[in-house]
């Protein structure tokens, strides 16, 4: 397994490029990062088996999709044990507008982000899914009105 410490410069550009255009063909990688096409692809093998790779996805605009609204949703559940969440977090999965799901500390427990094409149905995804859930305390919900910086990327 790569350890984040262990990378060295030309690692980390492989992955500034990469992270800039994931479909680049290992051949004009090589050429960015100053290698030849076998190291290149010796390196990203590594990478990807390392897991610190761990896949490779088409960047979706979701306003062009149809999902133009964003809603934080701040969950606190009545108890915090292991099994109620494990529980929550499985329930929620199941829910296709749940974009992101994180466990948090302090207030809140949860915080999601729910991914819909309009308040009608922000409406029933709340009423006929998420607070269906049982042991539910307190559900905050917050709109997005734009997105200023959304990096899919680690810090160079």
């Amino acid at each position: 397994m790569v350890v984040v410490s262990t990378m060295d410069e030309i690692d980390r550009e492989i992955l500034r490029e990469l992270q800039k255009d994931g479909r680049m063909p290992v051949v004009q990688l090589a050429d960015r990062v100053g290698l030849s096409v076998t190291p290149c692809k010796r390196r990203l093998a590594r990478l990807e088996d390392s897991g610190l790779i761990s896949g490779y996805a088409a960047q979706i605009d979701r306003k062009v999709a149809g999902f133009g609204i964003t809603v934080f949703v701040s969950v606190e559940l009545e108890r915090q044990d292991a099994d109620k969440i494990s529980e929550f977090q499985r329930q929620v999965a199941l829910f296709e507008e749940v974009v992101t799901g994180t466990l948090m500390t302090g207030a809140q427990d949860f915080l999601l982000e729910v991914a819909v094409g309009s308040l009608e149905e922000f409406e029933t995804f709340l009423q006929t899914k998420l607070m269906r859930l049982p042991g539910l305390r307190v559900v905050r919900s917050r709109f997005a009105l734009r997105k200023f910086i959304d990096r899919a990327r680690i810090p160079y």
